[in-house]
């Protein structure tokens, strides 16, 4: 438990668009609920890092929920907020892969304003076997809008993420679920990619 709270406090101690998608991939258990952090880095402009906190639930058979809030010391983002859902379409079945939309709202500080960003992302993923572990690569495409109340304007902004999600392979840490993920701007967005581990946590 010390090593598992120390690997937590270390991705904290660092000081976002990252983690859009998040363990929303991962097949979790209906009421199961997952605490996590992340390090981001945003590699475009003039690039950044920041840290990441997360609490994920999977409500039913169907619909995961998350949320969080993020700091960073990129000139793209300072701070955020975020809620999300993902509702599975297909389930990971046989050849069958994964098929999910997640919502995302997203309140972040971007240059000086405060932005309001509303997306959907439909969401492919699949699990395979890595070494004897399972694992869940994901590809979506989070596509949004942007809106700047004190400027009283909006625009349209989209990215391409592709990441993979799953359980360390490594003795003692067997309880830590990692994520990696990568997002590319591909309209009025930015490039980040994020690293974090999550926990189970019960109440």
């Amino acid at each position: 438990m010390k090593r598992i709270l120390f690997i937590t406090l270390f991705l904290v101690s660092f000081t976002t668009q990252a983690g859009v998608i998040g363990y929303s991939t991962f097949p979790l258990v209906s009421k199961k609920n997952l605490l996590s952090a992340s390090f981001d880095s945003v590699i475009s402009g003039g690039g950044g890092i920041g840290v990441e906190a997360r609490y994920t639930q999977k409500l039913n058979s169907r619909l995961i929920l998350d949320g969080g809030l993020g700091i960073s010391g990129s000139d793209q983002s300072t701070s955020k907020l975020f809620m999300g859902a993902d509702y599975e379409i297909m389930p990971d079945y046989l050849d069958q892969p994964r098929v999910s939309v997640k919502l995302n709202w997203i309140n972040e500080e971007q240059f000086l304003y405060r932005i309001n960003r509303i997306s959907f992302a439909p969401t492919v993923t699949k699990g395979f076997n890595f070494w004897g572990k399972e694992a869940y690569p994901f590809v979506a495409i989070p596509f949004g809008v942007d809106f700047n109340g004190e400027l009283k304007q909006y625009e349209t902004v989209m990215n391409l993420t592709a990441g993979i999600n799953g359980q360390l392979p490594f003795r003692g840490y067997e309880k830590l679920t990692a994520n990696v993920e990568m997002s590319l701007n591909l309209k009025d967005s930015y490039s980040t990619i994020s690293m974090g581990v999550s926990m189970p946590i019960s109440f």
